[in-house]
């Protein structure tokens, strides 16, 4: 008998639209949210939560450990990407370049779900530039304010 390989991997993965194409309509961020939702599923990543708004998007799942974050991240980009274009949701698009990934244990998995669900609600207090300085604040992520993402609120 050989030994399995067994893992409890849990990751929240949030990333944004390029500045000039923000995803403005509430439908088209629903259809895209559960795409991306699909698309988790369909690498064999256990899909727990997909939710954002018009300028960023929260991605949380049990991680399939043969799948790095970062091919993860490239192949929602990749298929969302061509989704969005094909569906006319918006002509051009892109996803900015970088991403930030946040790992949770087992008995998180209930706040980082409804955080997420949560997020109209959320961002009527806090903009997505405060919400992500603060996730790599708690996270300890050391980070050159040159590096983040062209926030949608500073056009």
């Amino acid at each position: 008998m050989t030994p399995g390989t067994f893992t409890q991997l849990y990751t929240q993965v949030v990333f944004s639209p390029h500045i000039y194409c923000p995803i403005s309509s509430l439908s088209h961020q629903e259809t895209i949210f559960k795409f991306v939702s699909g698309t988790i599923a369909s690498m064999g990543h256990k899909s727990l939560a997909v939710n954002g708004m018009y300028d960023h998007i929260h991605i949380f799942f049990g991680l399939k450990p043969d799948i790095s974050i970062s091919d993860t991240v490239k192949e929602v980009k990749r298929s969302s990407t061509n989704f969005i274009k094909e569906q006319g949701f918006l002509k051009k698009f892109n996803w900015q370049v970088g991403y930030g990934a946040f790992s949770y244990s087992r008995s998180q998995i209930s706040n980082v779900i409804n955080y997420i669900i949560n997020q109209r609600e959320h961002h009527k207090k806090k903009t997505f530039k405060e919400e992500y300085i603060e996730f790599l604040t708690e996270f300890g992520i050391e980070y050159n304010p040159k590096y983040l993402f062209d926030f949608h609120d500073e056009k």
